[in-house]
């Protein structure tokens, strides 16, 4: 193995995780939006996503390149192939934070915004930690880490579920807010599919490690 190689493998890596740091950052500064109702930083947040789009892209490139003049075999070729989809799922997280971004815009312009239906508080905190918990699971190459994600995941569903119960009763009683509590539930939407995403990741980094592809409640028992 070439130290030319070598040196690409370390360059996707460090870009993987520049991306996985940026991507964090909107997820938090989205749920700091979120509490107040910031239009403002929802904005900034809106405006940013090309940057995301762009060292997607990138990524993709690199990785592909690394495929078709290098051919690696093994752990290597699992590197590539968990890199490939991670790069796929933090760009669809950055997505997510530009959707409940711009679902607080829509929201801030309607009346009885500020009513509380929901305390979207616990389930964006536990998102987070999922994304934060996967990336330091590739950083380190930690499977305990990585399988703790997939549990967490669990308990987004069910927050998720509880917002919808919810918001849908209100609904039935105070049809007037539809449009108020429609934007409010695609909310608790966004962030579920932010976790089903870290979800993904703590996944690639199982195969990354073992070679085992944990997907679809094919989960492995580990000590």
């Amino acid at each position: 193995m070439t130290k030319h190689f070598q040196r690409e493998l370390g360059k996707i890596k460090k870009m993987i995780l520049s991306l996985g740091a940026i991507v964090e950052e909107r997820v938090r500064l989205a749920s700091q939006a979120m509490e107040d109702w910031e239009v403002e930083l929802a904005l900034h947040i809106i405006s940013k996503d090309h940057e995301i789009d762009k060292m997607e892209v990138e990524i993709e490139e690199e990785c592909l390149k690394i495929l078709a003049l290098h051919q690696p075999v093994a752990v290597d070729l699992r590197f590539i192939v968990a890199v490939i989809k991670i790069n796929n799922d933090l760009e669809r997280i950055g997505d997510q934070a530009v959707n409940i971004a711009q679902r607080i815009e829509t929201i801030a312009g309607q009346d009885h915004y500020k009513e509380s239906y929901f305390d979207y508080f616990d389930m964006a905190a536990k998102a987070e930690k999922m994304l934060k918990m996967s990336l330091d699971a590739l950083v380190n190459l930690d499977i305990d880490l990585a399988f703790n994600v997939l549990k967490l995941d669990n308990e987004v569903d069910a927050i998720q579920k509880e917002a919808y119960d919810r918001i849908n009763i209100a609904i039935k009683n105070e049809p007037q807010k539809v449009g108020l509590l429609i934007n409010l539930l695609l909310i608790s939407r966004h962030i579920e599919r932010l976790a089903d995403h870290a979800t993904n990741i703590a996944e690639e980094v199982i195969y990354l490690i073992e070679g085992e592809i944990v997907r679809h409640g094919n989960i492995l028992e580990t000590d």
